[in-house]
C-alpha cells in the first residue's frame, strides 16, 4: 500500500474535506501572537500541516486581534467582551446574561466554520468558546502560556481533550484528557531567527548588528522593559552606566518616549567613562526585536511568558526583573530557566547597580556566558507551534473518526462563511 496521500487527504490523515479549526484568544499580544503562530503552523506543509486548513479566529472588537488577525489574513468572528469579576460587585449580577450572549456568539462561530476542534489560548474570549464547544460536542484543546494558569483555562481543563503547557512547572492538567508540554508557539520572526542561528549564527549576528549600528564582535547586553518601558530599570541602568565593563556594548530600549532622560544621564556619565557614548546605544522602541536578539549575548528584561519563551528558545541568558504588579506569574515564568542556571531573578525593588554589574561580569566572561547560554537553551522549546499544531490535528482526527463511526456526516451541518 502506498504511503503517498491522495489529493483529497487532509493533514490529520483522514480523507475528505480539509481540517476546520476555531482559534479563540485575544486582548493582548501574549494571546494573539501564539494564536497566529499556531494558525500558520496548521497550514505549513513543511511541518505536517495542510495549506487548505480552514481557520476562523474568535476575538473581541476591543483587543489587538481586531487589527492583527485580519493583517495576518485570517477571518475574525466577534464575541462580546465578558470580564470575569474577581470581587463581588454590580458587574457580577450582569455576568450570567453577558456570558450567555458571548456563548451564543461563540456557538455561532463554531457552526459557521463547522469546527472539528476549538483551540483556546486563555483570556476573556476563551471562556465562552470552551462552553460553546462543550455544548456542541466539539473537542477542546487548551494552550496555557503562563506558569500560573488563568481562570478561563482552569475552567476549560475540566473537559479539554488536551492541555498544552509552555512551562513544565505550570500546575494545570486536563481532568480527563492529555497534558503535554509544547512550549510557546513562537512568533514567525523569532522562529525564523532560530532557524537562521542554527544555520549560520555568525552571519545572523552580523546582519542584526549592521541593522542597528552595533559592533558584531563586542559582547552585547540588550536592555528592554517592553514597548512601554520599565522606569526603575531605566533609572538603574543610568546609575551604573559609567561603571559598566569597558568592553561591553549596550543596546537599551527605554520604552516609547522615555529615552530623553537616559540620553541625558549617559552624557553626564560619559565625562568619567571614555567611549561610553560610542558603545551605549539608546532607542525608545524597536519593532524588529529579532535584530536585537540576533546580536545579543544577554538580556535584562521583564519575565512575561513570551519573553522567557523566546529567550530560552534562542539560548540567551537573562537577568529577569518580574513586573511588580499582577498575581506573581512573571516570577513563576522564569523559574525553570533560573533553576537550570540560564537566568537570574531579582525583584523590581531589589534591582540595583550591583545586580546589573554582576550580570554584566558574566557576559564579559566567555566561558561563563557560554555555560549560561547552554543552560537557558536547555529549558527552551523551538518548535512549540509545530508541537501544538500536531496535537490539534490528532484531536480533530480522533473526533472526525468518532463522528464517522457513529454514522454522522460532518459536512451536513456546514454553513458558508
Amino acid at each position: 500500500m502506498s504511503d503517498t496521500p491522495t489529493q483529497d487527504s487532509t493533514a490529520d490523515g483522514h480523507a475528505g474535506r480539509p481540517l476546520r479549526v476555531l482559534l479563540a484568544g485575544g486582548g493582548t499580544a501574549g494571546h494573539v501572537n501564539p494564536l497566529l503562530a499556531t494558525a500558520a503552523a496548521l497550514r505549513d506543509a513543511a511541518s505536517g500541516g495542510d495549506p487548505d486548513t480552514r481557520i476562523l479566529v474568535l476575538g473581541t472588537r476591543e483587543g489587538l486581534e481586531e487589527r492583527l488577525v485580519p493583517e495576518a489574513g485570517y477571518p475574525l468572528a466577534h464575541v462580546p467582551r465578558v470580564p470575569m469579576p474577581r470581587r463581588p460587585t454590580g458587574d457580577l449580577l450582569l455576568l450570567p446574561r453577558r456570558l450567555r450572549g458571548a456563548v451564543t456568539a461563540a456557538g455561532q462561530a463554531i457552526e459557521q466554520i463547522g469546527a472539528d476542534v476549538v483551540v483556546g489560548f486563555g483570556g476573556f474570549v476563551s471562556t465562552p468558546a470552551y462552553l460553546a464547544a462543550r455544548s456542541a460536542g466539539v473537542p477542546v484543546v487548551i494552550h496555557e502560556q503562563n506558569a500560573r494558569p488563568g481562570l478561563a483555562n482552569r475552567l476549560g481543563a475540566r473537559w479539554a481533550a488536551v492541555v498544552a503547557l509552555t512551562f513544565a512547572s505550570t500546575p494545570l492538567a486536563a481532568a480527563h484528557g492529555r497534558t503535554e508540554v509544547t512550549g510557546l508557539p513562537l512568533r514567525p520572526a523569532i522562529g525564523g531567527l532560530v532557524s537562521r542561528l542554527q544555520a549560520d549564527a555568525d552571519a545572523a549576528r552580523r546582519e542584526g548588528a549592521a541593522a542597528l549600528g552595533l559592533d558584531p564582535d563586542a559582547p552585547t547586553l540588550l536592555v528592554t522593559g517592553g514597548s512601554l518601558g520599565a522606569q526603575h530599570l531605566n533609572e538603574v541602568m543610568c546609575d551604573c552606566a559609567g561603571s559598566l565593563p569597558a568592553e561591553l556594548q549596550v543596546l537599551h530600549l527605554t520604552g516609547r518616549g522615555k529615552d530623553a532622560p537616559v540620553r541625558t544621564a549617559l552624557e553626564q556619565a560619559a565625562e568619567g567613562a571614555p567611549g561610553l557614548l560610542e558603545r551605549y546605544h539608546v532607542l525608545d522602541y524597536l519593532t524588529a526585536m529579532e535584530q536585537a536578539y540576533a546580536c545579543a549575548d544577554g538580556v535584562i528584561c521583564r519575565s512575561g511568558a513570551g519573553t522567557v519563551a523566546e529567550l530560552t528558545a534562542l539560548g540567551l541568558p537573562a537577568l529577569y526583573v518580574p513586573l511588580p504588579i499582577g498575581n506573581g506569574e512573571q516570577r513563576l515564568n522564569a523559574a525553570d530557566c533560573v533553576a537550570a542556571g540560564g537566568g537570574r531573578l531579582v525583584g523590581d525593588a531589589d534591582l540595583d547597580v550591583d545586580a546589573v554589574l554582576d550580570f554584566t561580569a558574566l557576559l564579559t566572561d566567555s566561558s561563563r556566558r557560554a555555560a549560561a547560554a547552554a543552560a537557558a537553551a536547555s529549558t527552551g522549546v523551538r518548535d512549540g507551534a509545530q508541537r501544538l499544531a500536531a496535537l490539534i490535528r490528532d484531536v480533530a482526527g480522533a473526533h472526525r473518526g468518532d463522528t464517522a463511526a457513529h454514522g454522522e456526516d460532518p459536512d451536513s451541518q456546514e454553513q458558508s462563511q
